[in-house]
């Protein structure tokens, strides 16, 4: 009889906000192809009372419901921590899939945990105090305790051994996909009704992403004023939901007196995120610090070059496919800027690229990846990862 999985979903999320994005992306497409993969009633989704049920990715799947208002991070911490070990002894669960850095500490299961980043180790700063604090703290004790780890990217996977004294070989890279919906855009009309529709110029630079320090938006601003010195016409879409730390954001905006060509949207919903790609010109994403970076990903799989940052994950992810820079160096970052906008021929030959790039990152890929993690989890002998011994 095939073993019972359990997976915690509480973070996945539906609602028209920044959380949406990034690991609730990953736990939705997760799910989407994990389910033709395992037995549906063998595999326990654990998801929050705002979930709807008609969710295509839940389709099939035997869910599990809490009443709880875990979106509310206080009471979520304290659902995993206390509910959830006791569901899932009740449920007599084989194993637990723990998509986002923490488990129960008292799970009666072996777990698995993906690591999407360590951000709040390696830029601290981007946290408040409470968060910080938590996630550092029971990150590493339920690393110590899990069977196996995800890690999303090897700069991440390298992150989660030196900074969480985790053997090598048990962290495993399972790279994030992408969704088919994001290609080029086939009906010309289509992109057309949109442009009108939104009120787009035909040439753009866009960011998408949740608006939060690591994001360097304050950088992204200083070097679009740079390239509008420069001749620079386009205007500078950043599309994305307002995460924290965003009046420094906005202050920059009015010291840099960049109001009338800066155009701030507001969270984006998944199915009109590759019109938005697709319309874009440029698509410009200097983070500080990404432990995988979805976006360039989607970005490339459109067709629309890219002007990203070479830290962390990034150049991993994007090789040569877009143009690296660093994200500290304002008058290199516009000079990127400026060179892709003028160089048509540029332009292609990126579009060329990073469309081919974008067909290394599949979720039906991810999904089978983690089911090998899954069996090999289960036939571990040992209940916990040993921990690397730190002279």
């Amino acid at each position: 009889m095939s073993p019972r999985i359990a997976f915690n979903a509480q973070l996945l999320s539906y609602r028209q906000w920044y959380r949406s994005a990034g690991i609730s992306r990953y736990i939705d497409r997760t799910l989407a192809h994990l389910a033709p993969l395992l037995d549906p009633e063998r595999l326990a989704v654990f998801v929050g009372p705002d979930v709807p049920i008609g969710a295509p990715s839940l389709a099939g799947l035997r869910i599990i419901r809490t009443r709880l208002p875990t979106r509310h991070p206080v009471v979520r911490i304290a659902w995993e921590q206390i509910a959830l070990p006791l569901l899932l002894g009740r449920w007599r669960a084989d194993l637990l899939h723990a998509p986002a850095y923490v488990a129960p500490l008292a799970s009666p299961c072996p777990t698995i945990i993906t690591f999407h980043d360590l951000s709040f180790y390696l830029v601290p700063e981007a946290f408040n105090r409470q968060n910080r604090f938590y996630l550092q703290t029971f990150s590493r004790l339920a690393a110590r305790r899990a069977r196996r780890i995800i890690a999303v990217s090897e700069c991440t996977r390298s992150d989660v051994i030196r900074l969480l004294g985790i053997r090598p070989e048990d962290v495993a890279v399972v790279y994030n996909g992408v969704d088919p919906s994001f290609r080029p855009e086939p009906d010309p009309a289509r992109l057309a009704r949109f442009r009108q529709e939104k009120g787009l110029p035909d040439r753009f630079i866009l960011f998408l992403g949740t608006l939060e320090p690591r994001k360097n938006l304050r950088g992204l601003l200083y070097a679009y004023a740079e390239a509008r010195r420069r001749g620079v016409t386009e205007p500078l879409i950043i599309a994305g939901g307002r995460g924290w730390q965003v009046q420094p954001i906005l202050r920059v905006l009015d010291e840099l007196g960049l109001r009338s060509s800066v155009r701030l949207t507001g969270f984006i919903r998944s199915d009109e995120q590759p019109l938005w790609y697709n319309a874009a010109t440029l698509f410009a994403f200097p983070s500080r610090y990404e432990g995988f970076g979805l976006p360039v990903v989607e970005a490339m799989a459109c067709g629309t070059p890219v002007v990203a940052s070479n830290r962390a994950s990034l150049p991993e992810i994007v090789g040569d496919a877009g143009v690296l820079v660093d994200p500290d160096d304002v008058d290199k970052l516009a000079t990127a800027l400026v060179s892709v906008l003028r160089d048509e021929a540029l332009r292609r030959e990126l579009a060329r690229r990073g469309l081919e790039r974008a067909r290394h990152f599949s979720w039906e890929a991810a999904a089978r990846a983690t089911v090998t993690i899954y069996h090999e989890a289960l036939a571990c002998p040992h209940s916990a990862i040993p921990v690397m011994r730190r002279d």
